[in-house]
């Protein structure tokens, strides 16, 4: 899910195509001259559009395979937040306030992968409570989230913001403006049985309304839709076989994820990865987009569909996340961490030494291990703010503080 970076790149352009933020390339914009990049951040490249994106995955994966991040790390991430809660791509000035004509601008995004890295590390209440406030106050009529506030509603934006959700322990389909709640939105954008994409989400509806079935949007509505986290481990299989969309009855959100896995599979049967959608990429294969489905068909318990795209990846992905950087080894360590292999022996690359190598170091061994365990525990057992549900526009967001032990569900 790189392509988030290079979709905010390409809008600041001024040419993003309607459906480019699920189908850009996975490739960093150069540094700039003008930027440097920050003590404290993983990565080298120019952080302007993908900063709090790549930090919050590399923060994540070092938790997942139980490294305790540098502190400094960490407090670059939390310094990132705006008052309101949000996070922008990248503050090159933390004294500068967000928003308004000159401040940097507050997304979803950044924000519900902020809230993903920081529930992971434990310890980061307040600053998980604001953002989560500051998410539902995005939240859109028709149940799901746009990339950037006022705008129209995405599945990739969606998917991320119910993970970070349930990933604290609240539940999305208490989350909605009127009747509306992100898995109604998934299972209305959900494609029915009679076209090639049967199963598959897209990205948005075309200006007509039309659906077109996008791979990256899928796999980011699988996890929304089973409300895990990027950094899902492995699910059950399925106990319901495949339900067509139009069948009458609303479906629920594990027959939505179901047929998106579905739909992934498919996908990869012959060539195993997913292909470029780029302009003048035909055939080239999508390593950030495969690696994402990877962790989507194992999370919803499809991992015999799995395997087949995570062997092609531990042959050919390394030198891909050599040069796009930190959020890419991310992802294929949380692809390995998915499919139960060792990210240490990912087709003789170490994806956990090649991830830290890229900011500052983590502290490894049994003491970190310890502390990521004690930081999972806490996350189930913590004081949680719960977001007020039935938000009116306008009448202000309410709390309600809640002692009960709430089991996140990746």
């Amino acid at each position: 899910m790189n392509v988030r970076r290079s979709a905010a790149a390409l809008a600041a352009l001024g040419v993003l195509a309607a459906a480019a933020p699920a189908t850009a390339a996975d490739s960093s914009p150069s540094a700039s001259p003008k930027v440097t990049v920050p003590a404290g951040l993983y990565g080298r490249t120019d952080p302007t559009y993908d900063g709090v994106w790549r930090q919050s995955l590399a923060l994540l994966a070092q938790r997942t395979v139980g490294y305790r991040p540098a502190a400094s790390a960490v407090d670059w991430l939390t310094g990132q937040q705006c008052a309101d809660g949000g996070f922008a791509a990248f503050r090159a000035d933390t004294a500068k306030p967000c928003g308004g004509k000159t401040g940097a601008q507050p997304d979803t995004n950044s924000t519900a992968a902020a809230v993903q890295a920081l529930q992971a590390l434990g310890g980061h209440d307040t600053e998980i409570r604001k953002a989560l406030v500051w998410l539902s106050s995005q939240q859109n009529k028709d149940g799901g989230w746009g990339y950037t506030p006022g705008s129209p509603s995405d599945t990739n934006s969606t998917g991320v913001v119910a993970g970070a959700f349930a990933g604290a322990g609240q539940d999305p389909a208490k989350l909605h403006l009127g009747s509306k709640n992100p898995y109604d939105l998934l299972a209305k954008w959900s494609l029915p049985c009679d076209g090639d994409a049967a199963g598959a989400l897209p990205y948005q509806p075309d200006k007509k309304g039309k659906l077109t079935g996008n791979p990256d949007a899928t796999a980011a509505a699988v996890l929304g839709a089973l409300g895990k986290t990027l950094a899902a481990g492995a699910g059950k299989a399925p106990e319901q076989g495949y339900v067509c969309a139009g069948s009458g009855k609303p479906l629920t959100p594990a027959q939505v994820a179901n047929n998106a896995s579905a739909y992934l599979a498919g996908a990869m049967a012959g060539d195993p990865y997913l292909k470029s959608a780029l302009p003048g990429a035909k055939d080239q294969p999508d390593y950030g987009n495969t690696a994402d489905a990877v962790v989507a068909l194992a999370a919803d318990g499809w991992t015999r569909q799995a395997k087949k795209p995570y062997a092609w990846l531990e042959k050919n992905a390394a030198k891909w996340a050599e040069q796009s950087g930190p959020a890419a080894y991310a992802e294929l360590v949380f692809a390995a961490h998915a499919m139960g292999d060792d990210p240490r022996h990912f087709g003789g690359t170490d994806l956990v030494r090649a991830l830290n190598a890229t900011g500052p170091a983590p502290k490894a061994g049994s003491a970190a291990h310890s502390e990521a365990k004690a930081a999972e525990d806490d996350s189930h057992t913590g004081v949680w703010w719960i977001v007020g549900v039935g938000l009116v526009a306008g009448v202000g967001i309410g709390f309600l503080l809640s002692g009960r032990k709430k089991k996140a569900r990746s």
